[in-house]
């Protein structure tokens, strides 16, 4: 069957063809073609013919021309339109032209550099090409004294220039002093945090070529993003020419959104994401058709993948998973496999969403929307990324985001692709970079930094004694600050997980700290290449963890506990009747407990304690404050005894957790006072009778710290409670709808009194250090997102909130849906 096929049985179906929210189709769009410049090398050209490429796409020569009149340039075209073409070709010009001119490759990913070495290395048989090479951290060391003294062309990724070249400029001042070019592919990845931090990589790059006397041009390539020449122009400081009109084929192309139908309307559940995705996924493979699905996590990922792996039987071999934290010789098997057709399908998180030559797909299965609009269309486009037919299907998951978008195709299809936004004058990863330049080369007193001019942040490293102030210069005391911060993690370091089943230790992979807090715990099954592993042992303090296969019959999910101060208000103004606030906030999340869950099924089975250590940073923070009547609509009513009995209980255990020791001074707040047996199921009803009396009993209370308090078993919660949290949950999940971010790039926090006017809060901050820039965005679009979840709310067919809405509830929540929206209705 081919895909025109499988979609017209889907269509007939009569469980799928009802769940279809929205189904476009664009028709086959065929070349445009420009004529080669006179000037483009006639060996070039002839080795392009050798390679099947006759002609160029139109934007192809406008990139060219572009390049050729010295423009800094950004080509923002379709998936597989060609846009690596764009920038090889000047730099390969400027070689022929100029044998001793350089060129510097930065790609986000390695495996897209050694995706465009192999391209590279493919012309340099039919060119004679100066020596090139990667240089990455997977490059051997008895290559890298070489790829110094000889390479003209290197591929490498910001991760490396920040830490292993600038920091040795001097092993590279041949290569510095004679820099034609810089490539940036896959520009729409440098966003947020990352392209923050790589925006001041690029300051100290240009700065160090200036010191050797280059001042090179930059080349850049982006996938369709709403915002390509704001982007380039805010991470080099120049002016850029963007090419957008692009004149390459495409082939038929279907994209459908689909919803999964809902098990129990009454709670507003709906079929699980993960084995509705493995069903539609399992059509296309059946088929014989090459098909990748996208989930969202690491875990969704691994699930997915050993789901499809026991439908489909006979075909596990050619079914391979890939994301983040796989060893780069196993995800180059992979691509490979893909390339040549061994691998039939694969199932992956985002990391495959970047340009790597995975050869022809037919099918795209989306697990869930994948935040952004520019992320779902560069997904969908890794299918049919030639001229054949291709199919995407967006399968929503439960979350209000995944529901509105589904509900409102629209909005979907017709909304621009989001604006990818960066803030590197962020003070906080500043400092770090101009530690690193300092470190790099001395400063000028009066010498700026990009646009900013840095003598107040040297006066303070002058002061710390990091630098030292002589003759109109700052130089720099000690240390290698480039070591000290990743530009991608909360942490520098990582956590590497060992299999200690065999023999000799086999090394499975990496995660960053952050990560490995909540998916290597002791306890924790661990999913790679959909098998299973469980975690014996953690070394947090050495970074390993160790672990042998299982065969458990659950997978587990770690919850965590948030705590956070304001440090400084950058700004506030009304929202109703309430008040809505940015600036820095100090955040503190701990791993606290996890969930062992059912496979298939997905019912709770039990839990278990996580003991690890708190991760700590400094961020971006945007937060809401309620009006007084919120406050009298989110309170818990605990009778009129209820000031009296928490301080007589505390009073008792003489203002110490009872289950930790720690004293109140120590905690620098009052602990919570928790009920033994949950005050619901005393029955009190205010004005008709005193059952608080015994709810409230000093028996019944106990005093906790707020970490130990939230690793209790609460049951359900108070709806008041529920309709605070319930906010944020829809809150959090619409926002991506107004910021170009992933899920996990925010986090939301509640409060249900915040000092000093006791009102409750609502917390969404940038979930790194420093920020990215994310939380200010809200502030200036806060009535259009409120206003957009509050359509969510009025949209949805549940009557007493579901995961679609606010989030799951339980027995005695019944009325938080309702309270979510009185409390909306006094913000908009």
């Amino acid at each position: 069957m081919d895909v025109e096929e499988v979609l017209e049985a889907l269509r007939r179906d009569p469980e799928f063809a009802p769940q279809i929210t929205a189904w476009r189709t664009w028709e086959a769009r065929p070349a445009r073609y420009a004529s080669t410049p006179e000037w483009l090398d006639r060996r070039l050209q002839e080795a392009l013919a050798e390679m099947g490429i006759a002609r160029l796409y139109t934007h192809q020569v406008q990139a060219l021309e572009a390049a050729a009149r010295g423009e800094h340039l950004v080509v923002a075209t379709g998936t597989a339109s060609g846009k690596s073409l764009c920038y090889h070709l000047p730099v390969l010009q400027a070689c022929r032209e100029n044998p001793q001119a350089t060129a510097l490759y930065l790609y986000p990913a390695k495996a897209l550099a050694h995706d465009q070495e192999a391209f590279l290395r493919a012309l340099a048989g039919k060119l004679d090409l100066p020596p090139l090479g990667t240089y990455d951290g997977d490059t051997p060391p008895a290559v890298r004294p070489r790829l110094r003294r000889e390479a003209r062309l290197l591929l490498t990724n910001p991760d490396m220039l920040h830490a292993g070249i600038l920091p040795r400029h001097p092993h590279w001042a041949s290569f510095l002093a004679s820099l034609r070019y810089v490539v940036l592919d896959e520009l729409h990845v440098y966003r947020g945090l990352f392209g923050s931090h790589v925006a001041n990589v690029l300051r100290r790059l240009k700065r160090i070529c200036a010191f050797y006397g280059s001042r090179p041009q930059f080349l850049c390539a982006s996938a369709t993003i709403g915002n390509p020449g704001e982007l380039a122009g805010r991470l080099l400081e120049e002016a850029v020419t963007v090419v957008e009109d692009d004149g390459a084929p495409r082939g038929r192309q279907h994209l459908l959104l689909y919803n999964p139908p809902l098990d129990d309307p009454a709670l507003g559940l709906r079929r699980s994401l993960l084995l509705e995705a493995e069903k539609l996924a399992a059509r296309f493979l059946e088929a014989g058709l090459p098909t990748v699905v996208f989930a969202r996590t690491r875990l969704g990922m691994e699930l997915l993948l050993t789901y499809l792996r026991e439908r489909c039987g006979g075909r596990r071999g050619r079914l391979r998973g890939y994301r983040g934290g796989y060893r780069a010789e196993v995800r180059r098997e992979i691509e490979a496999g893909l390339r040549q057709g061994t691998v039939q399908g694969v199932v992956a998180t985002n990391a495959l969403e970047l340009g790597v030559d995975i050869g022809t797909l037919a099918a795209c299965i989306m697990a869930g929307y994948p935040g952004t609009i520019a992320a779902a269309r560069q997904q969908a486009g890794r299918a049919g990324r030639r001229e054949a037919p291709s199919a995407a299907i967006l399968i929503a998951g439960p979350g209000p985001l995944d529901q509105y978008l589904v509900t409102h195709p629209d909005y979907f299809f017709s909304r621009p692709p989001e604006q990818a936004h960066i803030n590197p004058d962020n003070p906080f990863l500043l400092v770090d970079h101009l530690r690193c330049a300092l470190f790099e080369l001395p400063f000028e007193a009066d010498e700026p930094f990009g646009t900013v001019r840095p003598a107040p942040y040297l006066e303070a490293l002058a002061a710390e004694g990091c630098a030292f102030p002589s003759g109109g210069r700052y130089y720099w005391l000690g240390g290698n600050p480039p070591a000290d911060f990743s530009l991608r993690t909360a942490s520098a370091d990582v956590v590497t997980i060992v299999d200690v089943s065999g023999e000799k230790p086999l090394v499975l992979g990496q995660l960053d700290r952050p990560g490995a807090a909540t998916l290597v715990y002791p306890g924790a099954i661990y999913l790679h290449e959909g098998r299973f592993y469980r975690v014996e042992r953690l070394d947090w303090e050495g970074g390993t963890a160790v672990v042998r296969p299982a065969r458990p019959d659950y997978y587990t999910q770690a919850g965590l506990e948030v705590d956070w101060q304001v440090l400084l208000e950058a700004g506030s103004a009304p929202q109703g009747q309430g008040r809505r606030h940015h600036g820095a906030v100090h955040v503190q999340v701990r791993s606290t407990s996890y969930r062992r869950v059912r496979l298939y099924t997905h019912e709770t089975l039990g839990h278990g304690t996580i003991e690890l250590p708190p991760q700590e940073f400094l961020t971006q923070a945007f937060w809401l404050t309620l009006p007084e009547p919120a406050q009298e609509i989110v309170r818990p009513d605990y009778g009129p005894n209820w000031p009296e009995m928490r301080l007589r209980a505390r009073q008792r255990d003489r203002f110490t957790c009872q289950h930790c020791g720690m004293p109140e001074a120590q905690a620098g707040r009052e602990h919570d006072v928790h009920h033994r047996i949950p005050f619901r199921r005393f029955g009190y009803r205010p004005g008709e009778n005193e059952a608080y009396l015994q709810a409230n009993d000093l028996s019944n209370l106990v005093t906790l710290c707020r970490s130990c308090h939230a690793r209790v078993d609460h049951g359900p919660r108070e709806s008041t409670v529920a309709a605070l949290q319930g906010l944020g949950h829809l809150l959090r999940h619409v926002a991506p709808l107004f910021l170009m971010c992933d899920p996990g790039d925010i986090q939301v926090s509640t409060r249900l009194r915040m000092p000093p006017e006791g009102l409750p809060v609502l917390l969404i901050y940038d979930n790194c250090p420093g920020g990215a820039g994310l939380s200010p965005h809200l502030f200036q679009v806060c009535s259009e997102w409120l206003q957009a979840g509050r359509s969510r709310l009025q949209e949805c067919p549940c009557p007493n909130g579901c995961p679609s809405c606010i989030g799951p509830l339980e027995e005695g929540e019944e009325g938080a849906k309702e309270q979510v929206g009185r409390i909306l209705e006094l913000l908009v």
